[in-house]
């Protein structure tokens, strides 16, 4: 069932705030709405074939299609590589495989700005969410065609961008506008986006390699299709849409945008964090290569096994930051979302203080190299589930998926600022380079710790504004 906005029916009668119904009784899914576990089981299948893609499209591209008896059945290969090189030079078949990579990956991030419209303004956020899923499906399996390939590509960023931001908007509203819990069910649905991000390589990448590349995209296709299934089986189990097709959200008031701008604030320290801990990924690879000692009992450790233990050490790290802020609530203590957000950048800051100190040793132990990935992935649990939390707490509900692609938006941005530091690695060291990187999320933490006060009541102006619509007052402003 949708209805025309948050407050008023077809003939404008005024509706329970759907946040509110039954939020605070529904304690199925290991304390949590049940619609929680849908929303986070289609996003473990979501993205399971998004890491399905990380792993396999650059091999993929250097290994197959872009060999010469390949690249010549790519309809519109020619005149994309044509357009790539006018704008960044030549490029070889490794830079082409690289660019398209980087522009794939982007877009990902970009894209949910229009579907979070969509979903909010036009179509609702179910409509939107299940288009996604089927475009998305429907890219995987293009991708068993080369024929197809940028058809696929292009399938799959307009997908992602129609389910990303919605899918992440509607567990806000599983709970009440007081209701502690939501946090940490961001942190359960943080630990499903790892899980679908440990199996992707070992199923996917293990299919795509050993077996055939398009077995490995066919897995990628089938599991955003059971993604899909899940998602519609626990959909009377989901929030109400605000705005049915063709409906007029209402227009935010001068406090609601308050709201809004304490948000965007707040955006500011995660793009420096992203900008930091991303480094894990790209810079600290190539340096643990050559710098880490890898063997354990004669057999020496593929240098990417490292980001499976990641994966697996953020489920671990979200975990102990919900057990710590369960107990931390049932006495009282618990902090606001924006202090724990501070405290990740702390943690973030420390991991690489701590790399910097290992990398002074001639052969790193690998031990080392997994107590970084330890510490870092703690940070995880502090940042990503209470930054989710905040948004779907204080966003206006007529924007609250657009605030979310926001989010992406800043996470595209500490993208950029990354590659743009990648070019002190070489001048400065490996030493100095991790003590330039931990001055990121220091910096975010000051700004963090210092405006808490302000940023809270700031945020906390829209919510004046939705008294007033409960009660059917009117606002001031």
């Amino acid at each position: 069932m949708t209805t025309k906005d948050a407050a008023a029916g077809v003939h404008g009668e005024t509706i329970p705030d759907p946040t509110a119904a039954g939020a605070t009784t529904d304690h199925a899914f290991f304390g949590h709405p049940r619609g929680l576990g849908f929303l986070a089981g289609t996003e473990l299948w979501e993205r399971f074939s998004f890491y399905s893609m990380q792993s396999l499209l650059m091999l993929y591209m250097t290994k197959y299609l872009l060999l010469p008896e390949n690249s010549g059945k790519v309809a519109g290969l020619g005149v994309y590589r044509s357009v790539l090189e006018r704008i960044f030079g030549p490029m070889t078949d490794l830079a082409l495989a690289a660019q398209t990579f980087g522009l794939y990956s982007g877009f990902i991030l970009v894209t949910p700005l229009v579907g979070a419209w969509l979903g909010d303004r036009v179509l609702g956020r179910t409509k939107t969410v299940t288009i996604g899923a089927l475009l998305m499906s429907a890219g995987h399996l293009t991708m068993a065609v080369e024929q197809a390939f940028l058809l696929a590509l292009l399938l799959l960023i307009i997908g992602g961008g129609l389910f990303i931001s919605n899918l992440a908007a509607q567990i806000g509203g599983l709970y009440s506008p007081d209701d502690t819990r939501r946090t940490r069910a961001f942190g359960i649905y943080l630990m499903a986006v790892n899980a679908g991000a440990l199996v992707a390589p070992l199923i996917s990448g293990t299919l795509g390699e050993r077996v055939g590349w398009h077995w490995g995209f066919g897995a990628a296709g089938i599991g955003m299709l059971i993604g899909l299934g899940t998602y519609l089986a626990g959909r009377r189990h989901l929030p109400r849409d605000v705005i049915a097709q063709g409906g007029k959200a209402e227009p935010l008031t001068r406090r609601q945008w308050q709201s809004v701008g304490g948000l965007i604030l707040l955006y500011l320290p995660k793009l420096f964090f992203f900008a930091a801990v991303q480094q894990a990924y790209g810079i600290m690879v190539i340096w643990a290569d050559t710098a880490v000692d890898r063997r354990v009992g004669g057999f020496e450790i593929p240098v990417t096994w490292a980001l499976t233990a990641d994966g697996i050490l953020t489920i671990v790290g979200v975990f102990i930051a919900n057990r710590i802020w369960a107990k931390m609530a049932d006495k009282g203590r618990e902090p606001h979302d924006i202090r724990k957000i501070g405290i990740a950048n702390i943690i973030a800051a420390a991991s690489f203080l701590l790399i910097a100190g290992f990398s002074l040793m001639p052969q790193v132990p690998v031990y080392g190299w997994l107590l970084f990935y330890l510490v870092l992935d703690l940070s995880y649990g502090w940042n990503d589930p209470p930054a989710r939390a905040l948004i779907a707490r204080y966003a206006p509900r007529s924007v609250n998926g657009m605030m979310f692609a926001l989010y992406s938006l800043s996470g595209a941005l500490g993208f950029f600022l990354l590659g743009w530091l990648g070019r002190f690695y070489e001048p400065l060291g490996p030493t100095k380079y991790f003590l330039l990187t931990a001055t990121l999320p220091i910096a975010g933490a000051v700004m963090l710790m210092l405006f808490a006060h302000p940023l809270e009541r700031l945020l906390a102006r829209g919510d004046a504004d939705r008294a007033d619509l409960k009660t059917g007052g009117g606002s001031p402003d």
